[in-house]
Parts: structure tokens; sequence; C-alpha cells
């Protein structure tokens, strides 16, 4: 494996065009869509000898992409406005989050009474 093989493919998908899509057009209205992109790398590589003396070679790799989508553009008679993606999934897992701290700390207050009295 070389190693500057995968470092050139890691530069090569980390892109405008994975952040910005293709505009869509209806009439007089686009649309453009827009993606968070996050990207990483890796590497390695390594020769030596061993506890009994035998030459030894290493290597490595190792890439990781990620991308969500952010929301879009839309211009209209040439008015650009920004238009957001909602996550549904990451407002309900953060609402169960406070939930069950709120729970958690209404129990500790109430087991703080009951051994008051």
């Amino acid at each position: 494996m070389d190693i500057m093989k995968v470092v050139e493919q890691a530069k090569d998908t980390a892109t405008v065009g994975r952040v910005f899509g293709e505009p869509v057009q209806q009439g007089d209205l686009i649309v453009i869509p827009v993606a968070r992109v996050l990207h990483g790398g890796g590497g390695g590589q390594g020769q030596g000898k061993d506890e009994r003396g035998e030459d030894n070679a290493g290597s490595g790799g190792g890439f990781g992409l990620s991308a969500t989508p952010a929301g879009v553009f839309v211009i209209k008679n040439g008015d650009v406005q920004w238009r957001p993606a909602v996550d549904v999934n990451r407002i309900v897992i953060g609402g169960q989050i406070v939930l069950v701290v709120v729970a958690l700390t209404l129990r500790a207050i109430f087991k703080k009474r009951r051994r008051r009295r």
C-alpha cells in the first residue's frame, strides 16, 4: 500500500462538489443544496528489527468521510435565502436527554427532602 496514493485519493474526495450539490431550477426558482462534509485521513509506515534481529516492515492507511444535509440556498427573482435543514432525530434525542436530566435532578431533590423529615 502506497501512503502517498491514499493521501492523493483523500484530497480528491474533499472537493466543493461534496458540499454544494447541483443546482435545481424550476422556472425562476433555483435551489442549491448544501451539506456539512467532514473528512479525515491517516498514514503510517515503518521498518525495523524484531527481538530475534529479523527485518520487519510496517504499513498503514485509513480515511473517513461523513456528510450530513445543512440546508439549501433558495434564489428567487434575484433574492437569496438560506433554509436550514432540520434534523428531527437530533431534536428528539436532545429532548430525551433533557428529560432524563430533569427527572434525575428532581429525584435527588425529593430524596434529600425525605431524609430531612
